[in-house]
């Protein structure tokens, strides 16, 4: 009896800790659409895109690892465990990086918009039952995720528009397979062609998914390495294609949707 005792433990410890992974990355869908309409009334409120991701992304982000951890590059980071936060906001580093490099763009980008990567980690923190600071390595990737949103943005050519953002998280959804990302991409698709304006918004939408479909998984990069690459360079190796229905959409009609008869932004 007491052999028997002993062997069932593992078999509850598993069972628990089943629960307890189940519970961790339930999808909330319910609660992903309350965050929606919030960001929807207010395309500057960020905390609420963690929201829903943390509402939506299941087992993205251990399976996003574990890939990691099957390609050199993406082990060898993942080993180096470098915060990429820190880099990023590293302001001497960034001013080395020479003209018409990815750290270039990048630089510039964050200067015109007053963006930082330790402010994008506050609104993060947002999100009370998000793990994104957790000491473990789904934490790490998690972190890593999220740090480079603003260096896709420059690698993809979208801007921080509503339709741009848009662009990027549906570019992002086959790159980490999180189910936020296409949730957010297609609501907004939908928002846009509310307006009925004649611009290609759901074309621009659909084209980056597929963009990010074909471009290699950017994840596992060197992105220390990455910000001193040409630009255009960097794009080509990565397989990242020209963003033609967003560009094609007049700069002023990017921030246009409307949600409940209200209409945000120019539409024009």
């Amino acid at each position: 009896m007491l052999a028997q005792a002993f062997r069932a433990v593992p078999n509850q410890v598993s069972g628990q800790a089943s629960a307890t992974s189940r519970r961790r990355y339930a999808i909330d869908p319910v609660r992903a659409m309350r965050g929606f309409r919030r960001l929807v009334a207010d395309k500057e409120d960020t905390g609420q895109v963690f929201e829903i991701m943390s509402a939506l992304s299941g087992r993205s982000i251990p399976n996003g690892y574990l890939r990691m951890l099957r390609t050199d590059e993406g082990g060898r980071q993942a080993y180096l465990g470098m915060e990429l936060a820190d880099r990023l906001d590293d302001e001497a580093w960034l001013a080395a990086c020479p003209e018409g490099s990815v750290g270039a763009a990048y630089r510039d980008f964050r200067a015109a918009r007053g963006f930082t990567a330790q402010g994008l980690a506050e609104e993060s923190r947002k999100v009370a039952d998000v793990e994104i600071d957790a000491a473990h390595p789904n934490g790490w990737y998690a972190r890593r995720l999220r740090d480079v949103h603003d260096v896709w943005h420059v690698l993809t050519g979208y801007g921080t528009d509503a339709l741009g953002e848009a662009c990027v998280v549906a570019f992002s959804y086959p790159q980490t397979r999180s189910a936020g990302f296409a949730f957010i991409a297609a609501g907004a698709a939908l928002e846009f062609e509310k307006l009925r304006k004649g611009h290609p918004y759901g074309r621009a939408i659909l084209q980056a998914w597929r963009h990010g479909r074909r471009a290699s998984w950017l994840p596992a990069l060197d992105y220390e390495a990455l910000l001193s690459e040409p630009l255009e360079t960097a794009r080509a190796r990565l397989r990242i294609a020209r963003p033609s229905f967003y560009e094609a959409v007049p700069q002023e009609a990017r921030n246009g949707y409307r949600f409940d008869g209200e209409t945000s932004g120019d539409p024009s």
